[in-house]
């Protein structure tokens, strides 16, 4: 994975489980995105997790694959700061590509919107 280097993933378990607590969670029909701002200036982290209901590994990695590569091709776009864990739905396995497309760009939207309206967390500290 020469465009998804080590630096841009989540890799440890308590950073999974970070996320999963203090985060927030966004869904639509193709995967669920828990997503939490570390209050630094890193560009994002994004993490891929699969449960064992949708299938056999095989159907598992796949899965994950078609995601990971939509993620990996608009990386440059989310917001720096950010953690972010996609959990796919079965769904994801059959939806056209340009459906998944569809469905992170909304993501993208929303999560660029939250961090215009979020007060920034650099400015409340003391100088």
């Amino acid at each position: 994975m020469p465009d998804f280097p080590k630096s841009v993933r989540i890799l440890r378990p308590q950073e999974f489980r970070q996320t999963y607590d203090q985060g927030q969670k966004h869904g639509c029909p193709l995967f669920v995105v828990f997503y939490r701002y570390r209050g630094d200036l890193e560009g994002p982290r994004f993490g891929f997790t699969t449960p064992r209901a949708i299938g056999k590994s095989v159907v598992r990695n796949r899965i994950k694959r078609r995601l990971r590569e939509c993620v990996r091709l608009r990386r440059e776009r989310f917001p720096f700061g950010l953690d972010l864990v996609f959990n796919p739905r079965k769904s994801l396995l059959d939806a056209p590509w340009e459906e998944i497309e569809r469905h992170l760009d909304k993501l993208l939207e929303r999560l660029i919107a939250k961090r215009e309206t979020a007060p920034c967390e650099a400015s409340s500290s003391p100088s």
